[in-house]
């Protein structure tokens, strides 16, 4: 029996689909183990969001080769679609897969294997011209043992000056609704509680075939054994009032918004071709709370963009002091190699990025302690993940709807199931304990 490792990289899209062909290798006879283990093959989802996730991408694949120097590497993914040619000139690469050829894993190992060990066996299709689809690639038993996330969505359309994705996952596609159905209820018939919808673009979900993300939600809705439904990151011309309206009608969604701003200032927003203002994102924001008791919105903040002056800056403090959020995903402006925004004039300094990023990290910990501290002293109700040590404790965590994780002790085993009770103290940073 082959032995087979793999290793992510990358945003939660990638992480599905490298569990999706751990599966497919599973299913082919494969035994599975740990990345740091000799194998037989190793497969590396490699991200290309930035040029330091590109330099990771090729480190870990030269890891792999050195790990084993026998072994069959697989780079697949954004790298390989963005950067073709100089993965087919890298020596420590044996099969080369681009995006919406995943599916292709196993047939491709058998044809390398067959072939007494070609050199770079390619499947990387021309993602931005030719005709493509949703790439189908099924989950039954993800890793995660109560929640589930389902891809549901590929590709973007919105071509930020910043940005390398659309290059790397092509247009806009959407999963068929009857695949995303059929999925769900075979996490929900394994047990599954909670699903979390994904995708590179998931606002867009059916401009390509006529239909929308909040059909899909509704439908999803409807599937018994799942309680909990969660969005990945939103648009913010998503949230309108009705869109709104309709999701606080529905029981199982969580009031946890993931709204991408990326700066507080309209200024800096035109620069990185963002479609949409300050005023519209404050809007959505108001929407969500005026529909949602205390709702969880998070977001992503990029500082030190290109021609960012000292007053823009000041713009987006105020801004994210104004909005108030539970988390923000704090990034310092990384030249990407293709973008628009790695020729514009008035580059940041380094230095002066790292500044503005420590300002912004110190405030996400005081919003995010006081979104938290709002759930003091009163009832909520968790699914329970998995028993973890904690302050020196035995302790069962998991996840209210809004996010917020909480510690409860217990004799009893609680995996997946649905506990509630007090939130009190902070029993280590960002946890909570729950007495039931």
């Amino acid at each position: 029996m082959k032995k087979a490792a793999l290793h992510n990289l990358g945003c939660k899209v990638n992480a599905y689909e490298t569990e999706a062909m751990q599966q497919q290798l599973e299913h082919a006879g494969y035994e599975i183990v740990p990345f740091t283990e000799k194998a037989d093959v190793y497969v590396i989802n490699t991200c290309s969001v930035t040029n330091m996730a590109d330099r990771k991408s090729r480190q870990m694949l030269h890891r792999a080769k050195k790990k084993n120097p026998e072994a069959v590497i697989v780079a697949a993914g954004c790298y390989v679609q963005t950067k073709e040619e100089e993965a087919e000139a890298d020596d420590s690469i044996d099969i080369l897969i681009g995006n919406n050829q995943k599916g292709q894993l196993v047939s491709l190992l058998e044809l390398y294997f067959e072939d007494q060990k070609q050199s770079h066996i390619a499947a990387v299709a021309d993602i931005n011209h030719e005709e493509q689809v949703f790439e189908e690639l099924v989950m039954s038993k993800p890793s995660e043992h109560t929640r589930a996330f389902i891809k549901v969505q590929d590709g973007c359309n919105q071509f930020c000056s910043y940005c390398i994705i659309p290059y790397a996952r092509g247009r806009v596609r959407s999963r068929a609704l009857d695949q995303v159905i059929q999925e769900v209820r075979k996490l929900s018939s394994n047990g599954y509680r909670e699903v979390v919808l994904t995708g590179i673009h998931l606002s867009s979900y059916g401009v390509d075939c006529g239909d929308n993300l909040l059909h899909l939600i509704q439908e999803i809705h409807k599937i018994d054994g799942i309680e909990r439904i969660r969005l990945g990151s939103l648009e913010p011309k998503i949230v309108t009032e009705d869109f709104v309206r309709e999701l606080a009608g529905l029981s199982k969604v969580c009031p946890h918004f993931h709204l991408s701003l990326q700066s507080g200032c309209d200024d800096t927003l035109k620069r990185m071709n963002r479609k949409y203002t300050t005023e519209e994102y404050e809007e959505g924001c108001r929407l969500l709370r005026a529909y949602f008791e205390h709702p969880a919105i998070t977001t992503d903040v990029i500082v030190g963009f290109p021609g960012e002056t000292e007053e823009e800056f000041k713009q987006t403090v105020n801004f994210l002091k104004r909005i108030h959020f539970y988390e923000m995903h704090i990034f310092k402006y990384s030249k990407r190699q293709g973008t628009r925004a790695a020729v514009m004039e008035n580059q940041i300094p380094e230095e002066k990025k790292t500044e503005r990023s420590n300002v912004l990290l110190a405030l996400a910990d005081v919003m995010s302690k006081e979104f938290r501290d709002y759930y003091r002293n009163t009832v909520q109700e968790a699914l329970i993940e998995e028993a973890q040590t904690v302050a020196g404790k035995q302790v069962y965590v998991g996840y209210t709807r809004e996010y917020v994780k909480v510690a409860v002790s217990s004799d009893e085993p609680l995996e997946n199931t649905m506990v509630s009770g007090m939130i009190t103290e902070p029993i280590e940073a960002e946890i909570y304990e729950m007495k039931r």
